[in-house]
């Protein structure tokens, strides 16, 4: 993913903090149609807050370099796995 991109959050998708996790869920019109609920862990519940529709991808990246004690390389490798997941469930556009 380009490092310009902006990305957006579907407003779909709601999330709430249990506990020390982030639980993100779709909204449906039936219970019927949950298929899945997906829980992120404090650094990827970190990025899902700094996906705001403003801020790029570098933005995002220096934010979390700034956080964690973690690579360039290794962010940028988590970060793919990380926004491939949230597009897969169109949880990001």
């Amino acid at each position: 993913m380009k490092m310009d991109a902006i990305l957006h959050r579907n407003p779909q998708i709601i999330a709430r903090k249990v506990d020390k996790e982030t639980v993100i869920l779709p909204l449906y019109k039936t219970s019927d149609e949950v298929d899945s609920i997906y829980t992120l862990n404090g650094a990827a519940a970190d990025v899902w807050k700094l996906i705001d529709g403003k801020r790029t991808l570098a933005d995002i990246k220096k934010n979390i370099l700034k956080k964690y004690d973690i690579s360039s390389q290794e962010i940028d490798e988590k970060l793919e796995d990380l926004l491939k997941i949230l597009k897969g469930m169109k949880a990001i556009k």
